[in-house]
């Protein structure tokens, strides 16, 4: 059943004559309602494309936080192959929100990782919704350095709201883990690629996005702290979020006018969840370009890298 955002409504209410008159034609009533169909399919794609082409950033993070929007699995599962993701950061455990390992990308070795937030209430769970304790961000590390080690590409999916902030986490070093582990994507010699599918939180998420390319999907969001942390320190009010997600810049549009992303992968229209395989193409489309390009450039990746970063608001 498709799951609407609050401003999709009126979409929702076409869409859902559109199932009843389908309805209808198969009960055997001998009525035709072709015609009656076709009518109202065209005037909600006409609906759902206005709407998208002026959602504001409050709405991108609807979007973005959509439960049928596709996750890291489903990326790594249409875009890789022999898939072997590494368990633990042998010192504590395993952490299930971040998923790391080698695959091959187009036949060629590759290290990936990517958060995962789970699609049902029981992976949900299991996944921590995405944020990563300390040892996510360890295991992490352990892949970089073996990439590193083996002059392997690294292709690095972000959907995080942050790192999960529990009294645990914060006993084993969280801070200290997302740091090395930031430091670890920029110590990286092979070339670093960055894409963030969801929502791209805070430090959780620059730790595996420090990257030579960094990508953003046309209604993702990426951004300090979340809309609602944002409001909650700003008026001590989480229900502004609306508010603080405005101006907070935190849409895909934004961020690459700011030189903070450097390039859009476009979504079907109605968001990703509408079309999870066409987005998930996308996405690979732009990775696979972005690779070729920079194993043509022979360029020393991170020291290109390092020249990005340190150039973010040069020129503002």
């Amino acid at each position: 059943m498709q799951i609407y955002l609050d401003f999709e409504k009126p979409v929702a209410d076409i869409e859902g004559k559109i199932l009843e008159l389908r309805k209808l034609g198969e009960g055997g009533t001998g009525v035709d309602f072709i015609d009656e169909i076709a009518k109202l399919e065209k005037k909600s794609q006409d609906m759902l494309r206005d709407l998208y082409k002026s959602l504001a950033p409050w709405q991108k993070a609807q979007v973005a936080r959509h439960p049928d929007r596709p996750h890291f699995l489903d990326y790594a599962r249409d875009l890789f192959t022999d898939l072997t993701p590494l368990a633990g950061d042998r010192v504590f455990g395993e952490d299930k929100a971040i998923i790391a390992g080698f695959a091959r990308f187009h036949g060629e070795p590759v290290a990936i990782i990517g958060q995962e937030k789970g699609d049902d209430t029981k992976s949900r769970l299991a996944h921590n919704f995405g944020m990563a304790r300390p040892e996510g961000y360890r295991k992490a590390v352990r892949v970089m350095e073996l990439a590193d080690r083996y002059r392997l590409p690294l292709i690095t999916l972000v959907d995080t709201a942050g790192a999960y902030p529990g009294i645990g986490a914060e006993e084993r070093g969280q801070a200290e883990a997302i740091a090395r582990s930031t430091a670890a994507c920029l110590a990286i010699r092979s070339p670093v690629i960055s894409v963030i599918i969801g929502e791209g939180g805070s430090g959780g998420a620059i730790a595996i996005a420090t990257a030579n390319r960094v990508y953003m999907l046309e209604h993702a969001i990426y951004s300090v702290i979340s809309p609602e942390g944002a409001a909650s320190i700003l008026w001590h009010d989480s229900t502004r979020a609306k508010d603080a997600a405005t101006n907070m810049k935190i849409t895909a549009q934004d961020l690459r006018d700011l030189k903070v992303v450097d390039g859009i992968v476009p979504e079907p229209l109605g968001g990703a969840h509408r079309d999870p395989a066409a987005t998930i193409a996308a996405a690979g489309v732009q990775i696979a370009a972005a690779l070729a390009e920079m194993n043509a450039s022979g360029a020393d990746h991170r020291e290109a890298r390092r020249e990005k970063f340190l150039a973010i608001g040069r020129d503002l």
